[in-house]
């Protein structure tokens, strides 16, 4: 096949579960087919483009600087936002007409056998979804719709029912747009079905490189819990100050001296602060390789209460060899049996205990760390799920 792949951003530096996901799929359709891959690229940096050809036969990059929330000119796009717009916030923000422009060129120009929008926020920068297949890592409107019911202010709740409102609206509009849908899990699969009267979409699993993230058994222990994830996202930022605020005093009664590290790129101010005010507390900002935290702590901790879609950094704990506490949402979608895979807990006092358990007997720690890596070496690997992405890819070929 000839495939045209449009995203919003380009999958180096590879710093979101989104961008691994994309590319764990991408590198094996690469090998089997030819991959166009169009995307915004950060003016600042030429990693993106430089680094396309290890997943695509040909990129097109096109320069757009996405205003970073931590700056000034941020406040000054919500404002915008708010006034102008009736677009959600986070697809505005990627909005190209330029991206729209080449896409609607390489279309009239090659014969694609398919065309893939990743992410619903790459829809806006379609010039027709019309036979595209939209690739949904998440259902955006159910993590606004979580954002809103932990928003910490009033005024945060109302930003975020209205940012609920209009994703809905959106994300409603391209779902119904594409000619397929393929969601992360049945879960999110069924969420659309519901939200969105949708009944073309699918659902892949979620991959992981179990080799990578192998534990080579040669780390002393040094860290109790990890948490490994993209700091300057919302959802986790929120999950880590729930588990500082709420479950760590937990722990510290059983056991003073637990000791935590947050690895992560652009930690929030907010986890710096825990860190100054903490030294059991390490927050590392960016890192160029996790897998050294992981194979040197005890337990993987995911304390989420807001996201969608599914969490990568649970089955790469797995493949590390850790045993994992998580919520329900954290393990939301996943194959892992709670229980057998995973302990799962949704209260402070839920949440601790587990963490306990996993400190104080170690064998049951063992016992569900190689429950789950069973399960992500047989269920688990890029290439199956490729094949499961390129078998839709090829049904909505014949399709159009």
């Amino acid at each position: 096949m000839k495939i045209l792949w449009v995203n919003q951003y380009f999958l180096h530096p590879t710093e979101r579960g989104g961008q691994i996901r994309s590319m764990g799929i991408l590198k094996p359709l690469h090998k089997r087919h030819e991959v166009h891959y169009a995307a915004l690229a950060d003016p600042a940096s030429s990693e993106g483009a430089d680094m396309a050809h290890t997943f695509s036969t040909r990129a097109y990059p096109i320069p757009h600087p996405v205003v970073s929330r931590r700056s000034p000119a941020f406040a000054l796009q919500v404002a915008r936002h708010l006034a102008f717009s009736d677009l959600p916030l986070a697809v505005e923000r990627y909005e190209s007409a330029a991206l729209r422009q080449k896409v609607r060129e390489l279309v009239a120009r090659e014969k694609f056998d398919a065309v893939v929008c990743d992410f619903a926020a790459s829809g806006v920068n379609m010039p027709s979804l019309e036979g595209a297949v939209l690739f949904q890592h998440n259902v955006e409107t159910t993590i606004f719709e979580r954002h809103a019911e932990h928003a910490a202010t009033p005024l945060h709740r109302k930003f975020y029912e209205l940012q609920v409102r209009r994703m809905r609206e959106y994300e409603e509009k391209v779902c119904r747009e594409s000619a397929h849908v393929i969601a992360v899990s049945p879960i999110d699969a069924q969420r659309m079905r519901d939200m969105f009267g949708i009944t073309h979409v699918s659902d892949v699993a979620t991959g992981v490189d179990v080799d990578y993230y192998r534990n080579p058994g040669t780390h002393e222990m040094t860290t109790d819990f990890v948490f490994v994830a993209s700091m300057d996202w919302l959802p986790n930022v929120d999950g880590i100050l729930w588990f500082a605020e709420e479950i760590l005093p937990l722990l510290r009664r059983h056991k003073p001296d637990c000791s935590v590290a947050i690895v992560g790129r652009r930690p929030d101010p907010r986890l710096l602060a825990l860190a100054q005010s903490d030294p059991l507390i390490t927050v590392t900002g960016t890192v160029a390789d996790v897998r050294p935290y992981l194979w040197s702590s005890r337990v993987s901790i995911l304390p989420l209460r807001i996201g969608g879609g599914t969490r990568m950094k649970v089955y790469e704990a797995m493949a590390a060899g850790l045993p994992m506490v998580s919520t329900t949402v954290g393990m939301e979608g996943l194959a892992c049996v709670p229980g057998r895979d995973i302990l799962v807990g949704d209260t402070p006092s839920g949440f601790a205990q587990h963490c306990i358990d996993l400190l104080d007997n170690p064998a049951l720690g063992k016992t569900i760390a190689a429950s789950a890596l069973r399960l992500v070496e047989e269920e688990c690997s890029w290439e199956a799920v490729s094949k499961q992405f390129e078998d839709i890819l090829a049904m909505s070929s014949r399709t159009k």
